[in-house]
């Protein structure tokens, strides 16, 4: 029997009408087993044998895992980021691929939101003030004031920006591309915006040009007392050299979502003026219904393609 992985750390397979017409096929539908990232191990062990397709989520995707799965015909990436699937591997293998782009957009637009208000009005530090006894209302500040800079400027970028324009923030954008931004946002270097924002937030894949975009150089650049926001990918900032900077004083604040070691166990959880989520970005039940139906879509187009089910 053909077997389909979904390797997400959580999927609902239940009313999905696409897995629903895979298992009337004879294809049988394989959960994660750990409710959590897989390791390239793992990953490459729930591959092996007759497993077909995949709707894949963060796992390392290398060519070395690719290898352990000779009958893998098609990876569908539920989510938009595609550096942890090797690419050429996949395209030397026969292997078909695809995303969901559009899905996750809002959810994480929303999440950098939520997370500028929480640094800006110090929601969490209250919240465990008042936990452990301590009534004391905290002095904030108004996202409206702020200059926000945005590292990014593809979807989700373009998205917190037309968000945070109702707010009336000034805007500084840098993209490594040539953009065209909307009216009222400025285009400028990766120096000038870092050494002008009040808010860094981080919109960009991680790749080997990203990574530890944000360096001990880069930190040492910031303006003083700024915060940084990264709800894209761990591994784009220097974890050792940021908790220096939040420990130091040299920045106010941070908020994560995205680690290089998943889940996080690190000293950041020490500091009482960082948020942590559980890179949790697309976790909106809107949203990720969306992506888990575009996935299971797609994954349905690929094996269509591979010839492993007729249109």
């Amino acid at each position: 029997m053909p077997r389909i992985l979904i390797s997400t750390s959580s999927f609902v397979v239940e009313n999905n009408r696409h897995l629903n017409f895979l298992e009337s096929r004879g294809f049988e539908i394989i959960l994660n087993p750990y409710a959590r990232r897989l390791s390239e191990t793992e990953i490459a062990e729930l591959l092996q044998g007759n497993v077909v397709g995949m709707i894949a989520g963060v796992e390392p995707l290398t060519r070395k895992v690719f290898q352990c799965a000779p009958n893998l015909k098609v990876v569908s990436r539920c989510g938009i980021g595609m550096d942890s699937v090797d690419i050429v591997a996949a395209k030397d293998m026969g292997i078909w691929l695809s995303n969901t782009p559009d899905a996750p957009t809002m959810a994480v637009a929303e999440l950098a939101i939520a997370i500028m208000l929480d640094l800006l009005r110090r929601v969490s530090e209250a919240d465990r003030n008042i936990r452990s006894g301590n009534w004391k209302p905290l002095m904030g500040n108004l996202l409206s004031c702020q200059t926000i800079g945005i590292i990014g400027y593809g979807r989700i970028g373009k998205k917190v920006c037309q968000i945070l324009k109702s707010f009336g923030s000034k805007l500084l954008i840098y993209d490594k591309c040539q953009v065209d931004p909307d009216p009222g946002i400025e285009v400028v270097s990766l120096e000038y915006l870092l050494s002008s924002s009040d808010i860094v937030s981080l919109h960009v894949p991680y790749e080997p040009s990203t990574h530890h975009l944000i360096d001990g150089d880069r930190l040492s650049v910031m303006k003083p007392g700024a915060f940084l926001v990264n709800v894209s990918r761990g591994g784009l900032v220097d974890e050792d050299e940021f908790y220096v900077a939040l420990s130091n004083g040299k920045l106010a604040g941070a908020g994560l979502d995205a680690f290089e070691q998943e889940p996080y166990l690190g000293p950041l959880r020490e500091l009482p003026n960082v948020v942590l989520t559980a890179h949790m970005g697309s976790y909106a039940k809107e949203s990720r219904m969306q992506m888990e139906r575009e996935a299971a879509a797609n994954l349905i187009q690929g094996l269509i393609a591979q010839g492993m089910i007729k249109n």
